[in-house]
């Protein structure tokens, strides 16, 4: 297998039609400048949230004085991560038992795939998230990030945002929005750096992830 085969792309396409939070900012581009005989470059205005696609929640997010995304450190998105299969769960809090496994010597990252099929062309609403306590265990086994492909750490619905608070005080990072429908079970480098948006509640990634074993 070549590099360039190697790498597993985990992000959504940001594209005008694509799914967001209700109520937020949807994607818009539009072409500025065409390449004519007097213009020699073509050039786009570009319009989204900062919680469009695969993105990472900055803490500012969440927490009155928290750190905005240009100012957090970026070691929690690049390096070993573990891919946990939690799909058959259903739409619940996801506990530490539902994973199935215990995480492999070395790991900081968790990514959990609680959709079936990613659902790139209409917005779910009903999807799983992790529980407080899974995020507590995860944080007591050296973990310093967590990822998921549904929207948001916390259903839609909630108000106090439970999880999103207990990574703030684990001080953990959080990825949102990722597609591992291409991705089995196991262990991966991560590859997923925020944009530095001073002043950003969130930015999105390019997220990438590199087989370490091989998958079954």
């Amino acid at each position: 297998m070549t590099e360039e085969r190697a790498l597993i792309d985990i992000s959504q396409a940001l594209r005008p039609g694509l799914p967001v939070w209700p109520g937020d900012t949807h994607v818009n581009l539009e072409r500025v400048s065409e390449i004519t005989p007097s213009c020699p470059v073509a050039v786009s205005r570009l319009t989204l949230s900062t919680h469009s696609g695969a993105h990472a929640d900055a803490p500012c997010h969440y927490a009155p004085n928290g750190a905005d995304i240009a100012s957090v450190s970026l070691f929690p998105y690049v390096g070993l991560a573990q891919l946990f299969d939690v799909s058959g769960c259903g739409p619940r809090r996801i506990r530490f038992e539902d994973l199935g496994g215990d995480l492999a010597s070395g790991v900081k990252r968790v990514l959990l795939k609680t959709y079936v099929q990613f659902p790139h062309h209409q917005w779910v609403s009903d999807f799983a998230t992790p529980d407080p306590s899974l995020i507590v265990e995860l944080a007591q086994r050296g973990v310093v990030l967590i990822g998921v492909d549904a929207p948001s750490l916390d259903p839609e619905s909630s108000k106090n945002l439970p999880a999103h608070h207990a990574v703030k005080a684990q001080g953990m990072a959080i990825l949102e929005g990722l597609v591992l429908d291409a991705a089995p079970p196991g262990l991966y480098e991560l590859i997923a750096l925020p944009l530095k948006i001073e002043g950003a509640d969130a930015a999105p990634v390019r997220a990438v992830l590199r087989p370490l074993t091989e998958q079954k």
